[in-house]
């Protein structure tokens, strides 16, 4: 006898907040699953715009998403990236406030949806969600402290070998151990490391000559990560 459809779903969400399962009582776990859902969005579709009010908790099951914040001129800073099993969209949620960024998808994603009255009451119910919650909030905000120093007191060369290497860190390698999984736009990139496309493409092709990097279209090689670490370090 085939799977369903129903069944499938249900296990690809466990598998995803695994985590989160894990903490759960059985009387909790029948009220959680009758409430979320799987949602499917293509490339660039938004998951939230920045200023909506939000209504889920979201969690990432497959797909690559950018969490950003519009800037002057209409330029976009990429401030997280998500990898599966990876939830988001909750911190304004939980402050009773509008979202203050957009997440949109990278690639076709597939994420977990749980409304917020829905993991506010388990909240209420379960200590260790609580303190689970509050250490992924304490994590995102020392990644946002690491980050703004980044950005800020980096130069291009290191903020561009951080963000390599950052890459590396949330989506992996192909096969080779070495090239990125994510194939990011050279925008995109520029983003994530905080300056202009023209300054990003100029950089890549700086390690590239440098033998640091192998660069094939949007597929990009790490020669030599010891160097991009030692670079990100020295800023």
């Amino acid at each position: 006898m085939g799977i369903s459809g129903k069944e499938t779903e249900k296990y690809q969400i466990i598998q995803a907040i695994r985590e989160l399962w894990a903490l759960l009582t059985e009387k909790q776990r029948l009220f959680l699953i009758t409430h979320i859902s799987l949602k499917k969005l293509k490339k660039n579709e938004y998951i939230y715009h920045e200023n909506d009010t939000p209504e889920f908790l979201y969690c990432l099951v497959q797909g690559k998403i950018k969490i950003f914040k519009e800037g002057i001129g209409r330029r976009s800073q990429i401030v997280r990236m998500v990898k599966p099993e990876g939830f988001f969209g909750y911190r304004a949620g939980f402050a009773n406030d509008q979202y203050s960024t957009s997440a949109s998808a990278f690639e076709a994603v597939t994420v977990c949806q749980i409304p917020l009255p829905v993991i506010i009451k388990i909240i209420h119910e379960n200590n260790d969600v609580a303190i689970y919650f509050i250490q992924q909030l304490a994590s995102l905000l020392g990644h946002a402290d690491e980050q703004t120093v980044n950005l800020t007191q980096k130069h291009i060369r290191g903020r561009l070998a951080e963000a390599l290497l950052q890459l590396k860190n949330k989506y992996g390698t192909e096969e080779d151990g070495k090239t990125l999984a994510s194939n990011l736009s050279r925008e995109d990139l520029a983003s994530l490391s905080n300056m202009t496309t023209s300054n990003a493409i100029r950089t890549l092709s700086a390690f590239a000559t440098e033998e640091l990097i192998a660069i094939d279209g949007r597929h990009i090689t790490l020669l030599e990560e010891e160097k991009l670490h030692k670079i990100s370090r020295n800023g």
